[in-house]
């Protein structure tokens, strides 16, 4: 199994920066899908950005410009840069992992992110 956890939430001021990490341990495999995730409160849970092994991103319209996703396969971590947050961006970020050569589909615990003056 493929476990994930998240780091670097915490409270940032309105047009600050964050660097959230998501560090996998377990199975090791080449091909997969990773992506970060948030849910506000009362809200649904939504796709911020996806990074696949062969390194394409994809991000959701309301973080593109400001939120970049990269990966390091050496350390098996992914990373998720966050600059000019605004308050709505405040949620509960979730780091997931999509195994594609045999359909896992897994989550972190997440972690949270305030953005508050």
């Amino acid at each position: 199994q493929v476990q994930l956890v998240e780091s670097g939430g915490g409270l940032v001021q309105p047009g600050g920066s964050l660097r959230l990490s998501c560090a996998a341990s377990g199975s090791i495999f080449s091909s997969y899908t990773m992506a970060w995730y948030r849910q506000a409160p009362g809200k649904q849970r939504e796709l911020v950005a996806a990074i696949t092994s062969g390194g394409s991103t994809n991000y959701a319209d309301s973080v593109k410009g400001r939120f970049t996703v990269s990966g390091d396969n050496a350390k098996n971590t992914m990373y998720l840069q966050m600059n000019s947050l605004k308050p709505e961006d405040t949620a509960v970020y979730y780091c997931n992992a999509k195994v594609i050569t045999y359909a896992g589909d897994y989550w972190g615990q997440g972690t949270q992110v305030t953005v508050s003056s």
